[in-house]
C-alpha cells in the first residue's frame, strides 16, 4: 500500500478494505456477522451492530446498492424479531437483550457467553442507525422501520437494573445477574445509558447515570488534564454514534469539557506514552502507537535485548499504566481520526511504511502486532493471525465520521437518542 497519497485517498483505501470484512463474514440466511474470519468463530452482536451501520456507509460509498444493503439489514432483523427469547440456555436473547455471541448458523447461543447489556446497547445503535438512515416508502424499508422500532423497544432495560439504579453488566440463565455494574468509572457504557434512558416502553431512571458520573474524577497525565480510561477503544466506542461535540453533562460542566475534546487528550496521550516510551519497546514513538483491547502474542516470558518481558494473550491494553507488553493496534489510531487528525493521519503514513506489506492483508491492517516479539524459527515480528470485526467497524465508522459525519447526523437524530441524551442531563445542549 502506497502511504504517499493524499489523505483522502489513503484513509479511502483503508476504509474500503475494511469493509470486505463486512462482504465476506455473513450468512446471508440470517444476516450474523463473525466476530473474526477464524473459522468456526461464531457471531458477535456487537459486530452485527456495527454491521447495520457499516452498510449504510457501504451505500454511499457505493459499495452496496441501496437494495442490497436493505436486504442484508432486513435478513438480520427478520432474524433477531423471530429468533427465541427465553430463559433457556441455548436461546437467542431474553427480555430484549442478545447473548453476546452466538452461534453463525442456528444462531443459538455460544461459549456459554452473557446476555450482554453493553453489546445489545452496541446492536441497538446499529438497529436504529439503520432505522434512521432508510426512510424509503416502499415495503422493504417500511418494514426495516417497524422491526427496528419493534426490538429497540423490547428491551428490558430497566430489568438489567436487578432492584438497583445502576445496571448491571449482563446475565446467564445458570446464575442470575454478573456482579459487576456499569457504577464506576468511565467505560463504553455512554451508549448504554443513552439509549436506556431513551426508551419509551422500559426507560431506567437518571439516578443511574447520575450515580456513575459521579465517580468520574480527572487525572493530570503528561501535563494534560483528563477523564482518564488506558485503552483507546473505551474513548472510540460510544462516538461511533453519538456526536458528543458541544453538549456537556453534569461533569462536562463540572469540569469544562466535553467527551468528544476528552477522546483527543485521551489519543494526544497515547503519543506522548510512546515518546516517552518508559518500558523501551521496539519501535514506539511520535508515529507508532496505538494500545487498546486486542490479541497478542502471549503467554509467554521471553528475553528480549537483555530484559525479560512479559507476554499477554487477549488484553485491554492501555497507558500510561499498562498492562503494555509492546502489542499495538493500527485500527485503534485510524478509530481515533476525528479527534486528533493531525497525529493520526501522520502515524497511519508512518505504520504503512515502517511495517510494508507484511503486516497489510487483503483487510487493510492486520489486527495487532508486535515488534519486541518474532515468532521462534522466523526473523518476522508477531501479529495476529486473525481481523476481528470491532476493529474493522469502529474503523469504517470513524473514517465515515471524519469525512462526512454520516453516522453522527444519522444517529443523532433519532428521537430515542434525543430522549436519552436529555435525561442524562445534556438538555441545554443537545443537538436541534
Amino acid at each position: 500500500m502506497n502511504p504517499n497519497v493524499s489523505d483522502n485517498e489513503l484513509i479511502e483505501i483503508l476504509k474500503r478494505r475494511a469493509f470486505e470484512y463486512f462482504r465476506d463474514q455473513w450468512n446471508p440466511v440470517n444476516g450474523l456477522i463473525a466476530d473474526k474470519n477464524k473459522p468456526g468463530t461464531p457471531a458477535s452482536i456487537a459486530v452485527l451492530g456495527m454491521g447495520l451501520s457499516v452498510y449504510t456507509v457501504a451505500v454511499e460509498c457505493a459499495l452496496l446498492t441501496r437494495a442490497e444493503a436493505v436486504e442484508r439489514t432486513l435478513k438480520a432483523l427478520r432474524f433477531l424479531q423471530t429468533s427465541e427469547q427465553s430463559a433457556n440456555h441455548d436461546a437467542t436473547g431474553c427480555r430484549g437483550f442478545y447473548y453476546h455471541f452466538l452461534d453463525m448458523e442456528s444462531g443459538k447461543r455460544a461459549w456459554k457467553s452473557e446476555l450482554s447489556t453493553v453489546d445489545t446497547a452496541i446492536l441497538m445503535a446499529g438497529v436504529l442507525t439503520a432505522r434512521n438512515y432508510f426512510t424509503g416508502e416502499n415495503s422493504e424499508e417500511r418494514e426495516l422501520r417497524e422491526i427496528a422500532d419493534f426490538l429497540y423497544q423490547r428491551v428490558e432495560w430497566n430489568w438489567a437494573l436487578n432492584g438497583a439504579v445502576t445496571l448491571t453488566h449482563g446475565w446467564k440463565p445458570e446464575r442470575g445477574f454478573l456482579r459487576y455494574r456499569w457504577n464506576k468509572d468511565y467505560s463504553e457504557a455512554m451508549i448504554l445509558y443513552t439509549l436506556a434512558l431513551g426508551s419509551p416502553t422500559h426507560a431506567i431512571d437518571p439516578a443511574g447515570y447520575l450515580e456513575w458520573i459521579s465517580s468520574f474524577e480527572t487525572q493530570t497525565i503528561y501535563g494534560i488534564e483528563t477523564l482518564h480510561a488506558g485503552p483507546l477503544f473505551i474513548h472510540q466506542m460510544s462516538h461511533l454514534w453519538i456526536d458528543f461535540r458541544g453538549i456537556r453533562d453534569q461533569f462536562c460542566r463540572k469540569v469544562g469539557f466535553d467527551y468528544f475534546e476528552n477522546s483527543k487528550r485521551a489519543t494526544q496521550i497515547q503519543q506522548q506514552y510512546a515518546i516517552q516510551n518508559p518500558r523501551k519497546f521496539i519501535n514506539y514513538g511520535k508515529y507508532f502507537w496505538g494500545l487498546t483491547a486486542s490479541d497478542g502474542p502471549g503467554k509467554a516470558v521471553r528475553t528480549v535485548n537483555g530484559v525479560k518481558r512479559y507476554f499477554y494473550d487477549y488484553r485491554a491494553r492501555g497507558v500510561p499504566h499498562g498492562p503494555d507488553d509492546g502489542t499495538v493496534s493500527p485500527w485503534a489510531v485510524v478509530a481515533s481520526l476525528p479527534f486528533a487528525p493531525d497525529i493520526v493521519l501522520d502515524t497511519i503514513r508512518n505504520l504503512i511504511t515502517q511495517l510494508g506489506d507484511t503486516h497489510m492483508c487483503e483487510y487493510g491492517f492486520d489486527a495487532s502486532y508486535n515488534s519486541s516479539f518474532t515468532t521462534r524459527g522466523k526473523e518476522s515480528e508477531w501479529h495476529s493471525p486473525w481481523i476481528f470485526g470491532l476493529n474493522q467497524g469502529a474503523l469504517i465508522l470513524m473514517i465515515e465520521n471524519y469525512q462526512t459525519g454520516l453516522i453522527w447526523k444519522t444517529f443523532n437524530e433519532i428521537s430515542y437518542v434525543k430522549i436519552g441524551l436529555e435525561a442524562a442531563g445534556f438538555a441545554s445542549a443537545v443537538k436541534k
